[in-house]
């Protein structure tokens, strides 16, 4: 092979490789969207039950305290 077919076929693999990586990245990008979705998603529900275990809590009796008649 002559040096400038050999300088090509570097040429080519490198492209081939970087087309690889815009592909990988591209993924990569895609799967962080759909985490952060789902972990916005998550912290909202995770407020809504802090919110609700708040509101019961204020709203019921302590289970340990006794009757007034006793």
């Amino acid at each position: 092979m002559n040096p400038e077919e050999e300088q090509e076929s570097r040429f080519v693999d490198i492209e081939i490789k970087l087309a690889h990586q815009e592909d990988l990245v591209e993924s990569l990008n895609a799967r962080v969207y759909e985490q952060q979705k789902q972990i916005d998603q998550l912290e909202a529900m995770v407020a809504r039950l802090i919110e609700h275990m708040r509101t019961r809590d204020t709203a019921q009796a302590p289970l340990n305290e006794r009757p007034p008649h006793y």
